[in-house]
């Protein structure tokens, strides 16, 4: 395989896992250049990774040209749609950080500058994480029969929406959206800078929607300390007419009267007596191998693992590959996000109009 050398903008935390998923596979991914605005900031990135860091956007862009396959945008997202419409002007293809914009007004006036021509890809790991990639194929296999229900705790907003539209297969249909917000005492949970550090009691916030698309139904409940809380777990739950995903547990059935039962089996390698090194392998059931690493033997964690899958589909998609996550997808997956939070606030359903991205070509592989 060639090495994947592309850009970057933003040196955040979610930026970082760029520059870890480079520094943990030398010979698959290289980070070429990095803009960020402040100099202070640009002189400790380029100490931290020794990589070459622009304050000048033009000099980003010179660099990028040379040695890039495309940027990534990983910044906030009251400028992502700033950055993804100077790439394009510059004719460098983006994978954009997600919400691609920030509201609805964001989303269509990105889409109406952009469109669906523009070199552009989403960078929503969530369904290539493999525990839900495992769960999505197996959804699409055909053993649940018609998939008609999924219900998401796993992840906030547009990533829960991104994975129930995926495993129930919806594309850009309309929905009614109902939702209500909780709000329950926990103790403090760790957070992106580390676990606490005494006993505190917290508010927890959380929002249980239903999104009813006529024959299918999605529901979405999560509390933000789901993230990194080691007391809130995440749950799915998956319904076709023949069977059901209820987290790694299936159950289907080979005939009406013949139920078959079976879990999801994750695989790591370097347990007791093995010696293939540490690293994550793949997700077994149903007699098959669901899901297979294609970035072992790295050692990345399940998200590191599905951020470099949309960085190697981006490469190919860039190299006249299919779209994997479109502009569109992630229009519409936060204009859902965005409705499902104005229903929780007015407690009012709100039925959801079909949007200009919806005919677009680049739908996505849904």
């Amino acid at each position: 395989m060639e090495r994947i050398g592309f850009g970057l903008i933003g040196g955040g935390w979610r930026a970082e896992f760029f520059l870890r998923i480079a520094e943990a596979m030398p010979e698959r991914f290289a980070v070429k250049a990095i803009f960020v605005r402040d100099q202070g900031k640009a002189d400790k990135l380029q100490e931290q990774w020794g990589i070459k860091t622009y304050t000048s956007f033009e000099e980003f862009t010179a660099a990028c040209r040379n040695e890039c396959s495309f940027a990534v945008v990983s910044v906030k997202r009251v400028v992502n749609a700033e950055f993804i419409e100077k790439l394009t002007e510059a004719g460098i293809p983006a994978l954009a950080e997600t919400p691609p914009a920030d509201g609805v007004e964001g989303l269509l006036r990105l889409w109406e500058r952009v469109g669906a021509s523009a070199k552009v890809q989403i960078a929503e790991q969530y369904a290539f994480q493999p525990v839900h990639a495992a769960r999505i194929r197996l959804a699409r296999s055909g053993r649940l029969g018609e998939v008609s229900q999924a219900q998401v705790s796993a992840a906030h907003d547009y990533h829960g929406i991104s994975l129930i539209r995926r495993l129930l297969g919806i594309g850009f249909e309309n929905a009614v959206i109902r939702a209500q917000t909780f709000t329950s005492p926990i103790v403090k949970s760790p957070d992106r800078g580390g676990p606490p550090l005494s006993e505190e009691l917290e508010e927890s916030q959380q929002i249980i929607a239903t999104l009813d698309f006529g024959n299918k139904l999605g529901v979405l409940d999560f509390t933000g300390d789901q993230y990194f809380s080691w007391i809130r777990g995440k749950r799915i739950l998956v319904r076709g007419e023949r069977g059901e995903i209820v987290n790694d547990e299936v159950s289907w059935l080979q005939s009406f009267d013949s139920p078959v039962y079976d879990k999801l089996r994750r695989i790591d390698t370097g347990h007791g007596g093995n010696l293939e090194g540490f690293h994550h392998k793949g997700i077994m059931g149903c007699g098959e191998w669901l899901y297979v690493n294609p970035h072992a033997p790295a050692r990345l964690s399940d998200d590191e693992i599905a951020v470099a899958e949309s960085l190697a589909r981006m490469e190919d998609y860039v190299r006249g590959g299919p779209s994997f996550y479109s502009l569109a997808e992630g229009c519409q997956d936060h204009y859902l996000a965005l409705e499902m939070q104005r229903a929780a606030v007015s407690g009012v359903p709100v039925t959801t109009q079909t949007q200009p991205w919806a005919s677009a070509s680049a739908g996505g592989n849904i």
